[in-house]
């Protein structure tokens, strides 16, 4: 007798299609975790897609009824009746499964409102904030799905995140000023003498902007050696995928240092080369001995400690 299909798996193959087509960079990445996580990710990140295209495809006066959709889908799917969507339905059963907080994904959607918004910063912890929700959830999430809730774990997880984020934020400045929007600090802009109005009718990189775009590199900096130890706290078979996430990202900071900081003339990408040497460091992962969380590491960062409290 043929085996019946199973609707949850047809859902994750279908979820799988939307990231091959939409997020290639994910999609390629997640081969490189083990298939007991491979498709949580993928619903994981495909609502994530969904979400974010939703939002992103609308004119901006119809922005905010999108966020208030994305939030009644979540309901559904947390009320345990997901809309007749593979996406939604699958997440139902994930964050069934993994026992997903739902502030976590709430927190998320309110970073999307804070982009609609066209919220500036005023400084690094509200920055922070503002990565916490759009980046650090993922990493909390995906922290989750591969078995681990320690708090000591999830603050490594936000840090990565949080790094991950800034790094954007310094790669797009001219893409961002030319969509109206500033994410860099504004004290430190004002610091440096960068009048933000003149970037945002006329961008151009300016040698005090490139300073900005440096310190705000160092706070990445930074935060991605804090990631380090939490990659060894991670199930070995979660490792590499991870480790590889990081070096991928930072280099593209050092990417950015090699053109002058200028990210608004061009957009920094790695090299295909120097990726494929990347991921060959990051299989040194697999080999790394376990690390447990430790009294004097770094305690989370304020700005995500809301997060790591939903989930531990």
């Amino acid at each position: 007798m043929l085996a019946l299909p199973d609707p949850y798996e047809d859902d994750v193959r279908r979820c799988r299609e939307i990231l091959r087509a939409g997020s290639k960079s994910f999609y390629a990445a997640s081969l490189f975790l083990p298939g007991r996580v491979r498709g949580p990710a993928s619903v994981l990140y495909a609502f994530c897609r969904v979400a974010d295209d939703a939002v992103d495809l609308v004119s901006p006066q119809h922005a905010p009824e999108a966020i208030a959709r994305m939030r009644e889908r979540l309901e559904k799917i947390y009320d345990g009746v997901p809309n007749d969507s593979p996406v939604d339905r699958a997440l139902a059963v994930v964050a069934k499964r993994f026992g997903l907080p739902r502030a976590v994904l709430e927190a998320m959607l309110d970073g999307f409102a804070w982009d609609v918004e066209g919220r500036r910063y005023a400084d690094l912890d509200a920055l922070q904030g503002y990565c916490a929700r759009v980046a650090a959830t993922v990493g909390v999430m995906m922290t989750v799905l591969m078995g681990r809730r320690d708090p000591g774990v999830l603050a490594r997880a936000c840090d990565l995140g949080v790094a991950m984020q800034l790094t954007n934020i310094c790669r797009d400045v001219g893409e961002d000023a030319r969509n109206g929007r500033v994410y860099l600090p504004a004290a430190w802009l004002e610091e440096a003498g960068v009048d933000v109005e003149a970037l945002l009718r006329a961008p151009s990189f300016s040698a005090p902007l490139g300073a900005v775009i440096e310190r705000t590199l160092a706070e990445a900096d930074r935060l991605y050696a804090r990631s380090d130890a939490g990659v060894a706290m991670l199930p070995r078979g979660c490792r590499m995928a991870i480790r590889a996430a990081r070096l991928l990202y930072s280099d593209i900071g050092a990417e950015l240092r090699r053109r002058g900081c200028d990210s608004v003339a061009t957009r920094a990408v790695v090299p295909g080369g120097r990726k494929l040497g990347l991921l060959a460091r990051a299989y040194g992962a697999w080999f790394t001995a376990d690390r447990a969380p430790a009294a004097d590491d770094p305690p989370a960062l304020p700005a995500v400690r809301f997060l790591v409290e939903a989930v531990a």
